[in-house]
């Protein structure tokens, strides 16, 4: 599948009937890549991924943070470690499709 990033077309492979959602991050990375490209000005692409990475990924950590604080007993028993598994799953999918960004 083919998503695009400032401007620019990525191909990207992604397990069937996950297009959707790959499109979807696609749309909110572009978005971060956008919003710091209007504010930097002329930042080498590289860059502005690498930058925008780090959005998304301080978002992840804010996501984990809320539901640490959340939990009943402060993220240290089994419904806390559920969430944790489940963010440690969705960094582990963002990093892949970091990735495979990086390689394309």
């Amino acid at each position: 599948m083919s998503i695009s990033i400032n401007g620019r077309a990525y191909e990207i492979a992604c397990d069937d009937g996950q297009e959707g959602h790959v499109q979807r991050l696609a749309e909110h990375l572009d978005d971060k890549v956008q919003g710091i490209a209007g504010q930097a000005g002329a930042v080498g692409e590289q860059r502005l991924l690498v930058m925008a990475g780090l959005m998304v990924a301080d978002e992840l950590f804010e996501a984990f943070t809320r539901i640490h604080a959340l939990s009943p007993d402060g993220g240290a028993g089994a419904q806390g470690d559920g969430a944790a598994q489940v963010l440690d799953d969705c960094a582990s999918r963002i990093e892949a499709i970091a990735a495979r960004l990086v390689e394309a």
